[in-house]
């Protein structure tokens, strides 16, 4: 079973995933990376840079006369997409395609599905989650959810997994939560207004197939690391966010992945295994998955491609899966890189 370490890592990815959070990043949190002890430090520049493609968020790929261009995206909105945008407008105009995880056609059908098949999110039969966790443990989830204004009573018949991706925007950031404008949504307007075509990478149902991989026991876990988090939710906020925007989102996985090896009863090597399954299940698969897409697309013309910025470094990242089919890929340094 994966332990709560590693699920506190899962709940931290998934704002860089393909979720549909509408949060927007506001809160003043401090930094947890700003200020590593300089061994924990060096340990953490080591383990990133022997990730090939660390670092960036903007890239080309190039094979023969097929040319591509990704963009690791944020699924947050934050002020700091208008300078990203305005880099990328003009390669959107000269593209044919916009690939995307899931775009306006998915996210209406996702909704449909949501709508006719309620257990998709919510638990349907057997018992609600304040007879699974007791009255004590709920008493820690109400708490959390009265912070972010949502009634308990609810949440209490939310699938798990639902329930910690919720709980993982930080009340700080609430009061805008239904702004729905990560850098994903703006790529695809700016697209619209260009006439650029969007496709999907990967059908609507995926974020389910996912989560379905997890007992109900493991999506417990989940929901009670998503909890031992929110002392510093707006500390994890800030520190994606200011990763991102560096360019270095990478180095934040490695950052999760190095301090879940002194989670109590771990080993470095037991931690490695279940980080190994987690990054398979929410990554590498999709990853693999998405390649004959992006190569299709690049078939009849140039094409442009937005997805969370995990997926794209590391040995199993569309980058170098791409670089491994022959394509030569080559960073496009953005301004708030530096």
């Amino acid at each position: 079973m994966l332990k709560l370490s590693l699920f506190r890592s899962a709940a931290l990815a998934l704002a860089l995933f393909a979720l549909p959070q509408d949060a927007v990043a506001r809160c003043a949190g401090q930094n947890l990376l700003a200020d590593l002890p300089a061994a924990e430090s060096a340990e953490l520049a080591d383990a990133t840079a022997a990730q090939p493609y660390a670092q960036g968020n903007l890239w080309q790929a190039t094979k023969g006369d097929r040319q591509i261009y990704l963009l690791g995206t944020y699924h947050m909105p934050d002020a700091r997409h208008a300078a990203t945008l305005a880099e990328v407008t003009p390669l959107l105009a000269g593209v044919d395609t916009l690939l995307v995880e899931a775009g306006p056609e998915e996210e209406r059908a996702l909704k449909r599905e949501i709508a006719s098949n309620p257990g998709l999110l919510f638990l349907t039969e057997g018992p609600s989650l304040l007879e699974r966790f007791g009255h004590e443990e709920w008493a820690g989830v109400a708490a959390a959810l009265e912070a972010r204004k949502i009634p308990a009573f609810m949440a209490a018949k939310m699938r798990p997994w639902y329930l910690a991706t919720m709980l993982g925007i930080a009340p700080c950031d609430m009061a805008e939560a239904q702004a729905g404008r990560g850098l994903d949504h703006l790529v695809m307007e700016q697209a619209a207004e260009t006439g650029v075509p969007v496709r999907a990478l990967e059908p609507y149902t995926t974020l389910f197939a996912i989560f379905d991989e997890l007992s109900m026991e493991e999506q417990l876990d989940m929901l009670r690391a998503t909890l031992q988090m929110e002392p510093q939710i707006a500390d994890f906020a800030t520190t994606m966010a200011d990763g991102y925007f560096a360019g270095d989102t990478r180095r934040i996985w490695e950052y999760m992945r190095l301090s879940s090896h002194d989670a109590p009863g771990y080993t470095p090597e037991k931690a490695e295994a279940e980080f190994a399954r987690m990054e398979d299940i929410l990554m590498t698969r999709r990853n693999k998955a998405w390649i004959p897409v992006i190569e299709e697309a690049t078939a009849t013309g140039p094409a442009f491609a937005a997805f969370g910025a995990l997926h794209l470094a590391g040995k199993t990242g569309v980058l170098n899966l791409l670089a491994e089919q022959g394509w030569t890929v080559e960073r496009i340094v953005l301004p708030s890189e530096g």
